[in-house]
């Protein structure tokens, strides 16, 4: 995953039960392996009221992570998912779309 997703790219999921949604990328884990989507992948928690913390109990909804492997890159020219490639131009590495041939961003940037 040396190219790959990083935070703040815009993905399509591929597979699951959220099948074509669009959505932000949140938090990248590369150790785990997952990704958390804005907008995706809801699952409920059961929360106990803390009244120090001013946290309210009962039945919460957020985000949870889900495997690298289920979302690919959206590519704002194509408008469509895509995987990575690597390109070199003038001595600098950059990301681009597969399909299209875009270059999506910099590394680094």
């Amino acid at each position: 995953m040396a190219l790959g997703i990083r935070k703040n790219d815009t993905v399509t999921i591929i597979s699951g039960r959220d099948k074509g949604k669009r959505g932000r990328v949140l938090i990248v884990d590369k150790i785990k392996g997952t990704i958390v989507v804005e907008n995706c992948n809801f699952v409920k928690r059961h929360t106990r009221a803390i009244p120090q913390k001013n946290i309210k109990g009962g039945i919460l909804e957020k985000e949870a992570p889900m495997p690298i492997s289920k979302v690919k890159l959206f590519c704002p020219e194509c408008q469509n998912p895509t995987s990575v490639k690597a390109k070199f131009e003038e001595g600098k590495k950059f990301r681009s779309c597969k399909k299209c041939g875009t270059i999506l961003t910099a590394k680094g940037a």
